[in-house]
């Protein structure tokens, strides 16, 4: 494994304009929400006067109790303990349970998270710094998550969902006989396969086999794993869920910030709801207001409002945050620094900015994940033979197609040769018109028009002709496009990582852990 390249976020046409602005500071407000040493000591201070010895306490017990029946190494440990003293802080990211982790890039954005508590531990030595997993373990959409793909095959389980996604019980485990066909002859493959039995036991609930397989991976570098699914930590956030149900809280606060970002960029990632709310029972349903009462949405269940602030009161593990309201939750519970999402992730955070301030809740610093693209040589070799560059397949790929298809060729240069020739005529032929009357002047005006757009139809039909001529040559280009582009989108939201794992072991976890970068955001492309 050898890292040929490191493209800034910036320099990626498929970034979304409203990452690109936040991570080069044009986004007012949010200067001081960016990856700096300078914001880290200012985070570090505004938590460490937010964050109580008590919601350490909590803390602490509650992880080291949903842990319980996990052999923890050293650093775990030495972690939980940390997590009680007052200099000790997190760095957080967070995912669904997908199935066996689901798109390689849920490994990427917990090592960068590792790294990052490294890296701020060398910047910071009076201070700890504790890497958390935090696991959406109460959605409830499970088609989200129930699968994953290799190069080779596609897997799936298939169980009764609706409620939070965490307390699913596996039964169907097919998918393990299929998946060691494709990998026992691997030189990893029989750790691959000891590790998916280990999580995937049947009666292992989706939280126990995603807790099994991360600690499995990630354990010796001191992740801690979080479940939001806990009576200890939202009792801690019931004042923000009753203010929530009363006055549609996070909405209102929101609007100024929604509608700033939809102005500037068309739309935002989620739009909030009057309430950000769900209710917890056989499933997980949102609570909604009529105007008298409230109600969950789908079930027959309804409150009046003292029955459900009551509700509220004595069993507040029965209220789920949706997307827009976890963060705010996250950030009560934990001593946290920084998010590390991806880019949908960072803008829906984006839009929450207000409503911290409202809350007196310290802003976190956002760090959009980076991202991994494995290559073979073979590939490699490929894209250097037909004259491309790496960047290329991060731009408009078409455009790049469409001038290879082109290059050199004697008719379009012709015809680029002769509309030159016309744009000049008819700037000499609109000199003169403009010394007769106007009508005249705006025939020749209409003339190039008809005639400039004759040219674009030409070479339009040109490249039609020439990619039927060139078939072959469009078809590599093509084929190419899909060895790096799986599924024509990035390869980290396709392959699970037992497509790497399998040849390479624990060293990949190693070199991604090494290759990974801190400070920027980047697609880091390494050959293999």
């Amino acid at each position: 494994m050898k890292t040929i390249n490191k493209i800034a976020f910036n320099e990626i046409e498929s970034i979304p304009k409203l990452v690109k602005d936040f991570l080069n500071h044009q986004i007012e407000g949010f200067e001081n929400d960016t990856f700096s040493l300078e914001n880290f000591a200012e985070k570090i201070h505004s938590k460490q006067n937010y964050f109580s010895t008590e919601k350490r306490e909590i803390l602490s017990e509650t992880i080291k109790s949903q842990l319980l029946n996990f052999k923890l190494t050293s650093k775990q440990t030495e972690n939980l303990e940390n997590l009680k003293l007052k200099n000790t802080f997190t760095i957080t990211t967070g995912h669904q349970l997908n199935l066996f982790s689901g798109p390689a890039f849920f490994v990427y954005k917990i090592l960068q998270t590792i790294k990052t508590c490294s890296y701020l531990g060398q910047h910071f030595p009076d201070f700890n710094f504790v890497p958390i997993y935090w696991m959406a373990s109460e959605d409830h959409d499970f088609a989200e998550i129930n699968h994953f793909k290799t190069e080779n095959n596609y897997y799936e389980i298939n169980e009764k969902s609706g409620s939070a996604v965490g307390r699913i019980k596996i039964n169907d485990t097919f998918f393990i006989s299929e998946f060691e066909r494709e990998f026992k002859d691997s030189i990893f493959g029989t750790e691959l396969i000891l590790m998916l039995k280990e999580a995937y036991k049947t009666g292992n609930t989706l939280t126990v086999a995603v807790q099994t397989l991360v600690n499995r991976l990630f354990a010796k570098f001191g992740l801690l794993i979080l479940d939001g699914d806990s009576k200890a930590l939202k009792i801690q956030v019931k004042d923000v869920f009753k203010d929530e149900l009363e006055n549609f809280s996070l909405h209102r606060n929101s609007k100024n910030k929604v509608d700033f970002l939809t102005g500037k960029y068309g739309k935002v990632q989620v739009n909030p709801r009057e309430i950000n709310l769900f209710y917890l029972s056989e499933t997980r349903d949102r609570i909604d207001f009529d105007g008298k009462k409230y109600f969950v949405v789908d079930q027959n269940i309804q409150f009046t409002k003292e029955e459900i602030l009551n509700e509220l009161e004595n069993f507040p593990e029965k209220f789920s945050p949706n997307a827009l309201m976890r963060p705010v939750y996250q950030e009560m519970v934990l001593p946290n620094l920084a998010y590390i999402g991806g880019n949908a992730e960072i803008m829906y955070w984006l839009e929450l900015k207000d409503y911290f301030t409202t809350l007196n809740l310290p802003f976190p610093i956002l760090i959009p994940r980076n991202s991994m693209l494995f290559l073979k040589e073979k590939t490699l070799g490929k894209i250097e033979r037909l004259g491309l560059k790496l960047e290329d397949f991060f731009q408009n790929f078409t455009k790049i197609t469409n001038n290879k298809i082109l290059d050199n060729n004697e008719i379009l240069n012709l015809l680029n040769e002769k509309e030159n020739l016309l744009t000049k005529q008819f700037s000499e032929l609109k000199i003169v018109a403009e010394t007769t009357e106007q009508s005249f002047g705006n025939l020749v005006k209409a003339e190039e028009v008809r005639q400039l757009k004759s040219f674009e139809r030409m070479k339009k039909r040109l490249l039609r002709a020439e990619k039927i001529k060139q078939n072959e040559l469009l078809e590599r280009l093509e084929n190419l496009f899909l060895d790096v582009h799986p599924s024509k989108t990035w390869q980290e939201r396709i392959y699970n990582f037992s497509v790497f794992f399998a040849d390479l072991g624990y060293s990949w976890i190693e070199f991604c852990l090494e290759e990974m970068v801190v400070e920027h955001s980047k697609l880091i492309i390494v050959a293999i």
